[in-house]
C-alpha cells in the first residue's frame, strides 16, 4: 500500500486555553487534490502551518512524506513543498524577476527556470516592473510562481484565486489539473466554492477546529441527504404539481410563471423524473444535485445554525463568499 503524502491522526493544536485544532484526522494521497473548507478560525491555517512544520502538534500524529514536518528531515521536506499564502507579500522595490530569482536561490533552483515560470503564470510582460506597481491579482500570480519553484510534489494553496479575474482563475484551475496529472498532491483552501468542486477529489470541512465532514462530493451528498433541485417549465401550477408528487416527499420552493422549482428527496429521484417525463404538460426539466456550496452550508449549520436562512432552497447558502476580481 502506497504511503500517504500527508497523514494526520487525531491531531490537536492548542495555544494556551485556545484549541485551534481538535483531534483532526486526514490523509492525502499522491496526485490527489483535497479541498479544505471552513470559516476564518475553523483551523485551516493552523493545519497548513502544521504541515509546513512551522508549528508542532500538541497531540496526535502527523507525517508528511513519511516524516515529521518539524523534525530532523524538515529542511529536506520543504524542498518538496510549494506554499502560496492567502496574503502574499514581497519586497516592493524589487522587480518580479528579481523576487523570483531571490526565492530560487533560497530553494537552490536553477535560475534559468525563472523566466519560464513567469511566463507560465502570465507575468512575462511585467517581469521587469517593480512589485509595488503590481495589482493584487498580479501579486497573486507572482506568489503562485514562487510556490512552483523546484517542481514541488506537494502544493499548499491558501485562497489562491483571490484577486484573479475569471480568465486567470480558469488558467489556475487548469494548472491544478495539470499538477494532479503529474502526480503532485494539492491542498486547496478556498472560500470561492463555485467552480472548485470540478477540480478536487475530496473535500474536508472544518469548523471550530473540528473535522465536520470529509469525503468525495458524492460521499458528502449521501451523508447530507439533501434534496435535489428540479426546475421545470410547465403549464401546471405549483399547487397541482405538489399534490401530484407529494407522495414522493416533493415540495415546491419557487414559482415564476411557467417556471417551477421543486425540492426532491434523493431517494425519490428516479420515480419523480419518470412521473415528470410522462407528464405532457412538462416542456423542460433541469436537475441539479446538491452543490459544494449547499453541502458546506449543511455541515457548517451544525455549528452555525444562523447561516442557513429558513425556507432557503437546497442549493443556496449565505456562508461562502465570492471574491472580487482584481487582476
Amino acid at each position: 500500500m502506497t504511503q500517504p503524502v500527508i497523514e494526520m491522526a487525531a491531531v490537536s493544536k492548542r495555544f494556551g486555553a485556545l484549541t485551534a485544532l481538535d483531534e483532526v484526522s486526514l490523509t492525502l494521497a499522491e496526485g490527489e487534490v483535497l479541498g479544505l473548507m471552513g470559516h476564518n478560525g475553523a483551523g485551516k491555517s493552523t493545519s497548513m502551518k502544521l504541515i509546513l512544520g512551522l508549528i508542532r502538534p500538541s497531540a496526535g500524529h502527523l507525517e508528511v512524506f513519511g516524516h515529521a514536518p518539524s523534525g530532523a528531515e524538515a529542511n529536506v521536506l520543504r524542498q518538496r513543498l510549494g506554499y502560496l499564502p492567502e496574503n502574499v507579500q514581497f519586497y516592493e522595490q524589487l522587480s518580479g524577476v528579481e523576487v523570483l530569482r531571490y526565492f530560487a536561490r533560497l530553494k537552490r533552483v536553477d535560475l534559468r527556470r525563472v523566466a519560464d515560470l513567469l511566463e507560465r503564470v502570465g507575468l512575462s510582460h511585467a517581469m521587469h516592473r517593480r512589485v509595488k506597481t503590481y495589482s493584487k491579482g498580479m501579486r497573486q500570480r507572482l506568489g503562485l510562481a514562487q510556490a512552483l519553484l523546484g517542481e514541488p510534489r506537494l502544493m499548499l494553496l491558501d485562497e489562491p484565486t483571490v484577486g484573479l479575474d475569471p480568465m486567470a482563475t480558469r488558467d489556475f484551475y487548469m494548472l491544478v489539473d495539470e499538477l494532479r496529472g503529474k502526480g503532485v498532491s494539492v491542498v486547496l483552501c478556498s472560500h470561492v466554492l463555485p467552480g472548485v468542486e470540478r477540480h478536487i477529489d475530496r473535500a474536508a470541512i472544518l469548523g471550530q477546529g473540528r473535522l465536520l465532514a470529509s469525503g468525495t462530493i458524492d460521499e458528502l451528498r449521501e451523508t447530507a441527504d439533501l434534496p435535489l433541485v428540479v426546475r421545470l417549465r410547465t403549464s401546471r401550477g405549483g399547487g397541482e404539481l405538489e399534490q401530484r408528487l407529494g407522495a414522493f416527499g416533493v415540495s415546491v420552493t419557487g414559482v415564476a410563471g411557467e417556471r417551477v422549482t421543486l425540492a426532491v428527496p434523493g431517494s425519490a429521484k428516479i420515480e419523480v423524473l419518470r412521473a415528470l417525463m410522462n407528464d405532457g404538460a412538462v416542456e423542460d426539466v433541469d436537475l441539479e444535485p446538491p452543490t459544494l456550496e449547499s453541502l458546506y452550508a449543511h455541515f457548517d449549520a451544525t455549528l452555525h445554525p444562523q447561516t442557513t436562512v429558513p425556507g432557503m432552497r437546497a442549493n443556496e447558502s449565505t456562508t461562502p463568499r465570492r471574491e472580487e476580481a482584481n487582476a
